[in-house]
């Protein structure tokens, strides 16, 4: 288990359509995991980000920031009261990701980085984290799958460009040990034997940067 082997917190990251949440609420339900989600409905300039992204840009970044420095925050303290492993769908430090790569007004990103780094310094750091990789036609064909209608005008180069991102991020992650998995030829969501692959992979508990590549059966 996990936690014998001194992770207490598990963040399981990827960009967006990749399953980052359908594998944090399976770990949470296989483990005993107390499960945090991104509260993107919640969002109120979500919807109106993606269909005007320079014009709400800041907005959805600012609220995304101060929401998931709360989620945190309340999260780790109920972890510590009635679980031994809390497991969620993102790291506090994507928010850094989607800043560099949304906001593109000089002002805008200066006043989000003070923000951000005036909150930063009480947020609990993941124990480990399971960073989950797709290609851009994979990604793609899960996000229509999905079928969110805020999320229908999502295409390829901007996947293409977060996921650029996404990758120098966590090729310098010092943090914490990360383990990439990439997801293009397995359905941990409908498939028994890649999610028992998914679950031995991460229990190995990595100590330092680790690639898996599983390969569908």
């Amino acid at each position: 288990m996990l936690t014998e082997k001194g992770v207490h917190f598990l963040a399981i990251e990827g960009v967006i359509g990749v399953g980052k949440t359908s594998l944090a609420r399976l770990i949470a339900e296989r483990w005993n995991a107390y499960c945090i989600e991104e509260n993107y409905e919640d969002n109120p300039f979500l919807e109106k980000f993606y269909e005007n992204r320079e014009a709400y840009a800041f907005q959805t970044q600012l609220f995304f920031l101060l929401d998931r420095h709360k989620q945190l925050q309340n999260s780790a303290l109920q972890s510590d009261l009635f679980h031994d492993l809390l497991v969620s769908d993102y790291t506090y430090d994507k928010d850094q990701i989607f800043a560099a790569q949304n906001l593109t007004n000089d002002s805008e990103y200066a006043m989000y980085e003070t923000v951000s780094k005036a909150l930063s310094r009480d947020m609990p750091k993941p124990d480990l984290v399971v960073y989950l990789q797709a290609s851009i036609p994979t990604l793609l064909s899960r996000v229509r799958m999905r079928g969110r209608a805020m999320e229908k005008s999502i295409e390829g180069n901007y996947l293409k460009d977060l996921q650029a991102r996404y990758d120098h991020h966590f090729w310098h992650y010092k943090d914490a040990p990360v383990l990439i998995i990439n997801t293009d030829n397995i359905d941990f969501v409908h498939n028994e034997n890649h999610l028992q692959m998914v679950l031995d992979a991460i229990a190995e508990c990595p100590h330092q940067t680790t690639y898996f590549v599983p390969e569908g059966k």
